[in-house]
Order: C-alpha cells, then structure tokens, then sequence
C-alpha cells in the first residue's frame, strides 16, 4: 500500500485490462472511497496530456475502478499517470502501455505472445491449514513481467478461498482484497495486460458449481476484479466472453456457474457448460474470422481420464460438443486449462479431422503435484510437476504462421517448446 497518511491511498494496481486498438481498460483499488483519475499522453509527448473525468470508489465495489481510457490511436505507447483526489498516486510514478495495432486489410498480422498459468496460491497463515505451506516461488510473476507479453490470460484458481471465506460473502470479499494487493503481483499487474477465467477455488468451495449459494456474490467480486470485456450475456449470467487479439480469438469459458455435481446421474442433460453457454460459443466460433480460435476453461477439456474435475465426467455434453466442432468445419481450435497442478500438452487424433491439441498450464506458485500416471495423449517431454507458466507465441507469415507453445520456470528459464504448424489445426 502506498500514499499520504490521512488521505485515500491505492490499494492495488493499476492493472492493464484487456487490450484494444482505440482504448485502454485500467483497474486499480483504493483503501477507502476516492475520486480517481487518470491522466495520459502519448509517449515522448506530455503537451498532449489529456485527464479522464474519473471515478469516485466506493464501498458497494471493494473501492475498485475500471477507467476506460478513449479515444486512442491503434499501435500506439502512452505514458500514464493515477490522480487520487486530485493528487498523483505517491510512489507510482509515470507507467505506460501500447494499444493493439490496426493491421486488417493493412499488414500481415503482427507476431504477439499471450502468457497463461492457472492456480496461485498466497500463504496466510492464519486461514491456512496446517502444516507446509501450500504457497512459495513468488517469483514466478517478475519472470513473467520480464516476458513482456501482449496478454496474461489467468486460467483459474486465481486465488483460494479458504474455509473461513466461502463461508460468507464478505469473507469472499476480504480474501479477494488481500489476494490482489500482494506485493509480488503489481509490477506484473502494470506491465501486462491481463484478462481471467474462474475455476472452483476463486469460485467458491472445492469442486462446487451450479448449487454453490454465494455464486451471485461470486460473480459480482469477479466483475469488480477483473477488467474482461464482458461477463456473459444478457440473460445469460456468467462469465464467458471473448477477446480478440491479432489473427487470435480467445473464448473464455465459464466452467462453475451451470455445473451438475459430477455425482449427478449420467443423463443427456448432465451439463459442465450448460445449454445456453455452449449456443453462444458455436455461434461465436461460427462468425470468428480469426485463424486461431483458442478455447479455455479452468478444468481440463480432452483429458479421458475421468478422475479428474473435467469435461469427460459429462460425456454426452462432451461428445456432442466435439462432434458438432468436426461436422461444422470449425477450424484453428486449440484448448487450453488449468487446476492439475501439472502441465502437459495433450494431442487427441481425430478420425478424417484434424488432431486436438490441450495446453494445461498449472501451478503458478500453489503446491505441484506430486504423482502422476502416464497419459497416452500426452506429448512427450511436456510434463512438467513445478511451479511454472506457458506463453502461445503467434509468429510468421502466410503459410509460415504458426503457434509456437512454451513453457518456463519460476524463474523464467525455457522448460519445453513445441511448435504447431497450420496444417494440424486443419488448415491446408
């Protein structure tokens, strides 16, 4: 926390939301109700200094601000500074960030990096359970500042809610506001744009989905802490969206809200996404015009394996689903998840279709596991049981693109790498 004793301080952030060509979403949270601003300019030149009309803060939304910063011009730096009541932000200083370039119909489309990892545990030792703690390799997030990526995308367990949190509302509420102002994450938050999915421990209780009672309370702290684009539909409650970045459309999944308790019995009708949410992605797949379309839920997508908190334990939801993807064409998919504290890249062959490639990034600095069966989906080389992050390098031109996949140590160093040519995600 940094400021003026007696005065509203920021509490966290800024963080940089989802990127976009002609403005800039920011979040930041003060430590009591404030009126904030934000001033910027583009770089090299503050004559041009522009100061949005702000946002008071306020109690009913943990005192967090989203401030959307607009006009702008596509692939361009500006520098940036926080005005809290009138003052700036002490100890923040000028920060910076670039919006996306305007290259449709103009260029190539430009090579871009997105960073994922899922599962980020801080100790507190008062809620914690006994014993070792669960949490360490903090710095795992200024190795990932230092990659200088165009997005972070969070894929679940953000945070853990512990016991004494998911018993209420505000104890949700508490472990979210001391989650985000950790000192380890800011440099990272200010960095990098970010944008997020949930999984059941920043949900709510361990593997709980659909019956949880706090969800709408859930959802309400997820829209306050994360700048996303959007938060499901109207109607359609959730937080499922899409964002778009380069030849790249990202569907962000909701794999909690209209969850069946994976005990329910096996009927068509047994959901992990739910009837209405899965409409909306056959239909957003349909009308993407990207070459890459990447699919993300917190739980693993293709793993067979029905041990484990995934879609396979509703197979008639699954089979459905992936059998509509070969009949309707639907090129570029590749799936990405989280929650197995483990990472591994799963390619699943497909009869007269093109292979399924699952990237599962986990843990970013909760506890590894410790024992793992073999899979026979699994690329070998890939399996990785330590803290670590991924990043999907979008790189090349015309029939030369493709996606590289990668990842990397807490502290940085290149663990796995593996290229995807356009040829396995059905392209000829």
């Amino acid at each position: 926390m940094i400021g003026t004793a007696g005065a509203a301080q920021l509490a966290a952030g800024p963080m940089l939301g989802y990127p976009a060509p002609r403005s800039a979403l920011l979040w930041l949270q003060t430590d009591a109700p404030a009126r904030v601003q934000v001033a910027w300019w583009p770089e090299g030149r503050p004559q041009e200094r522009r100061t949005g009309a702000g946002i008071t803060t306020e109690e009913a939304h943990r005192n967090t601000a989203h401030i959307d910063l607009a006009p702008l011009t596509p692939g361009t730096r500006y520098e940036y500074e926080v005005l809290i009541d009138g003052r700036p932000a002490a100890g923040l200083g000028v920060l910076s960030f670039r919006t996306t370039p305007l290259w449709q119909w103009r260029a190539p489309p430009p090579d871009f990096t997105v960073l994922t990892g899922s599962c980020a545990y801080f100790n507190d030792p008062e809620f914690d359970r006994p014993g070792r703690p669960y949490g360490d390799g903090y710095g795992i997030y200024q190795a990932m500042a230092a990659q200088q990526a165009d997005l972070m995308l969070w894929l679940g367990d953000n945070l853990y809610l512990r016991e004494a949190d998911y018993a209420s509302p505000s104890g949700m509420a508490a472990r979210y506001r001391r989650d985000r102002s950790r000192p380890q994450l800011q440099d990272f938050l200010r960095s990098t744009p970010q944008a997020a999915i949930w999984d059941d421990h920043d949900y709510g209780t361990n593997d709980s989905g659909s019956a949880f009672v706090f969800k709408q309370a859930s959802l309400d702290l997820f829209r306050d802490y994360w700048a996303n684009p959007s938060y499901g539909l109207p109607g359609v409650p959730g937080i499922f969206t899409v964002l778009h970045l380069g030849d790249a459309d990202f569907f962000l999944l909701d794999d909690r809200w209209y969850r069946d308790a994976p005990r329910a019995p096996e009927t068509g009708d047994k959901a992990l996404f739910g009837t209405a949410q899965l409409a909306w992605l056959k239909n957003a797949l349909l009308e993407s015009t990207a070459r890459f379309r990447i699919i993300a839920a917190g739980g693993q997508l293709l793993n067979p394996n029905g041990r484990y908190d995934a879609w396979s334990r509703y197979p008639a939801e699954q089979g459905a689903f992936l059998a509509w993807l070969k009949e309707a064409g639907v090129k570029g998919v590749l799936f990405l998840s989280g929650d197995r504290h483990l990472t591994e890249l799963l390619r699943i062959e497909r009869p007269r279709g093109y292979p399924l490639y699952e990237l599962t990034c986990s843990p970013l600095n909760s506890g590894p596991a410790r024992v793992e069966t073999a899979s026979a989906a699994r690329l070998p080389g890939t399996l990785v049981q330590a803290r670590n992050f991924c990043a999907l390098h979008f790189t090349g031109h015309g029939r030369e693109r493709r996606l590289e996949l990668a990842a990397f140590d807490v502290g940085g160093r290149e663990l796995w790498r593996r290229a995807i040519p356009l040829t396995d995600l059905g392209y000829d």
